[in-house]
């Protein structure tokens, strides 16, 4: 089989194969004894420990509810994104600890973890996440101060004299 050569026509026929093959095997959901499904999201310094279970749809931040932890109604908005794009809105409840980075960066790496966590949870929301771009982890952080500069590019003044 090693010496024979295969044609165009040959991986035809091989091809769809595959792919029935793949859609064969059904991703299963991941929960714990709980019910529910863990994730980390993560965006510039932040990071989100999410877990998602079946509710009424109540997002918990550190404790507190994430309207109070989120003051700024682009933050809470920025959260609910996932729900809205998947049409889940007020169907889990949400219970999440971050650390590191600013408000603006924890309700990034929430929005990633709840996605991830859905998918996890509910793997059909796949492809409407992906396409969303809630699955990707945004990964521009800030650069490094680099020494000789005042910041990481803008240098100190010239002077001729």
């Amino acid at each position: 089989m090693a010496d024979e050569k295969l044609t165009f026509e040959d991986l035809k026929t091989i091809a769809p194969a595959a792919v029935v093959a793949a859609a064969v095997a059904p991703v299963e959901p991941k929960r714990d004894a709980q019910g529910r499904s863990y994730a980390t999201g993560k965006r510039k310094n932040a990071i989100a420990r999410v877990w998602v279970k079946p509710g009424a749809g109540k997002i918990m931040v550190n404790g507190r509810e994430s309207n109070i932890y989120f003051a700024r109604p682009v933050l809470r908005m920025l959260i609910q994104q996932p729900f809205a794009a998947s049409n889940r809105e007020n169907q889990f409840d949400v219970v999440c600890t971050v650390t590191g980075g600013g408000l603006s960066g924890q309700a990034g790496a929430v929005r990633h973890g709840i996605s991830k966590a859905l998918v996890y949870y509910e793997p059909g929301l796949r492809p409407v996440l992906k396409k969303g771009g809630f699955l990707t982890r945004d990964s521009r952080v800030v650069e490094r101060k680099k020494y000789g500069h005042m910041k990481a590019r803008r240098r100190f003044q010239f002077s001729k004299r």
